[in-house]
């Protein structure tokens, strides 16, 4: 009975926390089909009256929201592919291969982990100038290709926890280094590396300093700062600056519901041994 009761008192209080999380996205989605003389009522209307869905049409004409919409789309998915196919390989290395230096640039990969984004920023943009890529798409999407500090530690935790009987026995069978990876331990790997990819898409997609640095030219931006620039140009039109950031939000929270399963045994591998 005991058990039953505090089964419930605990899904009782995570409803509760998780209203904190919908609430806001709720709100989003109601405002963005409201009519202008419903927005600021008193007290609200959650449910809009009439449902005003020129909102989507309207903001969609007004910005070239679509352009945005494929920059996006592209820096998103190779970004992606990009921390996908690095950070296995280099938390792999570090968790399982023994060669000389391994601590060090570990240690060194952990330190770069406390180094604020602030500090770096302006060294980056003067390397990214000198090479001429500022004004492309190049400083979002390159550096994901050679790995990302906080996706190395935490694919090396996963790779820890899986035994190294499986890499003896490949070895013995005649398996090279890189079969072993590939072949073995990469498909193990599996829910880690999907889970890095997850974190990676969510940060892109919604990455607004990295834009607005780097990208120059208009028909260049991303939806971050489309939205932006929808701000300065209509942000007296709140339900239709709501329907963007609709349209903003909701791939990744439809991502997250596909991929939730994956996501949540990423994230507890990753934890299994120190």
């Amino acid at each position: 009975m005991k058990n039953k009761v505090k089964k419930v008192l605990t899904h009782v209080v995570l409803l509760l926390a998780s209203c904190f999380f919908i609430i806001p996205f709720v709100w989003l989605l109601s405002t963005s089909l409201k009519p202008p003389t419903q927005i600021f009522t008193w007290p609200p209307e959650w449910i809009p009256k009439p449902f005003t869905w020129s909102n989507y049409i309207d903001a969609v004409a007004y910005i070239p929201f679509f352009t945005y919409l494929k920059n996006t789309v592209v820096i998103t998915v190779l970004s992606t592919v990009g921390a996908m196919l690095s950070c296995p390989l280099v938390a792999y290395s570090f968790a399982k291969l023994r060669w000389k230096g391994r601590n060090v640039l570990f240690a060194i990969t952990i330190a770069v982990m406390m180094i604020p984004t602030q500090v770096t920023m302006i060294p980056l943009f003067i390397m990214f100038e000198k090479f001429g890529w500022v004004g492309t798409p190049l400083p979002l999407i390159v550096p994901a290709f050679f790995g990302i500090p906080l996706f190395i530690f935490l694919l090396r935790q996963f790779f820890l926890g899986l035994p190294g009987e499986l890499l003896d026995s490949a070895r013995i069978d005649g398996a090279g280094e890189f079969r072993i990876y590939w072949q073995i331990m990469l498909p193990l790997a599996k829910p880690a590396v999907l889970a890095v990819g997850l974190f990676q898409f969510m940060n892109s997609w919604t990455d607004f300093i990295g834009p607005l640095l780097y990208l120059t030219e208009p028909q260049s931006y991303t939806l971050s700062l489309g939205l932006q620039q929808f701000h300065n140009l209509r942000g007296a039109e709140w339900g239709l600056m709501m329907a963007v950031a609709t349209m903003m939000t909701l791939p990744v929270v439809v991502l997250f519901f596909l991929l939730q399963k994956t996501f949540i045994r990423g994230i507890t591998f990753t934890g299994i041994k120190g």
